[in-house]
């Protein structure tokens, strides 16, 4: 199975030639400036729109780490930095490390990093997930979450979350799918689809931002595929299970 991002197939930016290597660095340019333009709003659109429960899918991908009491955690497409705050909650000796290819995202991350007086246990940078900025090994668990499917190569993040865990390290997806069930699924694609582009928009005076959200999860592949991605991308026993009626999937796999 292939493991397709924004352009087929499965190569990274330094394997693609021509058009593709520019439109992959445009798509990466326009999804980075939506973001910024809504980092400010982000944090409590993502409370409103998902009634609290998106605090309740990052409690349990942290959990699945299974992160060493003193451990190391990058977090990558950190945003505003919640993965890195709740790792910090649950694991109160570990380090953490966030990186996002925004800018605004990561000030405000920090700002609320500071605030929980966490500045010298959270280390938020600017990085793209296709090149992070760490050695090997250099980490017990990589998390990411609601951010794969805004990575042009996402099999390019995938590896290289791999290539900074430590060997028996643990990665954690946390990532937006369609609910198997028919009734609620049709509930779901109904809000997903009409209502939530509208609040979204309202609020952050960005409706494009908030129809971009449903068509990106719409385009990403079904868990079983994403399982697959991450085998290729060499990680094993590679599961996932789904939360809140398959809104969501966390995808778990070590590295070999």
């Amino acid at each position: 199975m292939k493991c397709l991002g924004y352009i087929p197939p499965c190569i990274g930016m330094t394997g693609v030639k021509g058009q593709n290597s520019v439109e992959m660095a445009e798509r990466r340019a326009a999804v980075e400036r939506m973001f910024s333009a809504i980092a400010p709003r982000y944090d409590f659109l993502n409370r409103l729109l998902s009634a609290g429960r998106d605090r309740i899918w990052r409690r349990e991908a942290i959990r699945a780490t299974r992160l060493p009491a003193d451990g190391r955690l990058l977090d990558v497409c950190t945003g505003t930095a919640d993965m890195a705050l709740e790792t910090a909650r649950q694991f109160p000796t570990a380090t953490i490390a966030g990186v996002d290819f925004s800018g605004p995202m990561i000030d405000r991350g920090r700002q609320k990093a500071d605030g929980a007086g966490l500045a010298g246990r959270v280390v938020l940078s600017v990085a793209p997930a296709e090149a992070l900025p760490f050695p090997d090994g250099a980490f017990d668990a990589a998390t990411v979450a609601f951010g794969l499917r805004n990575v042009p190569d996402r099999c390019l993040a995938l590896a290289e979350m791999r290539r900074v865990l430590k060997p028996g390290g643990r990665a954690v997806v946390l990532e937006f799918t369609t609910p198997p069930g028919r009734l609620f699924r049709r509930l779901y694609l109904w809000y997903f689809h009409r209502v939530l582009p509208v609040i979204g928009g309202l609020i952050s005076g960005h409706r494009s931002a908030y129809a971009y959200l449903p068509a990106s999860v719409g385009e990403f592949p079904p868990p079983k595929e994403l399982a697959a991605w991450m085998e290729q991308a060499g990680f094993r026993d590679v599961s996932y299970r789904l939360l809140t009626g398959g809104i969501v999937a966390i995808h778990v796999g070590e590295k070999r």
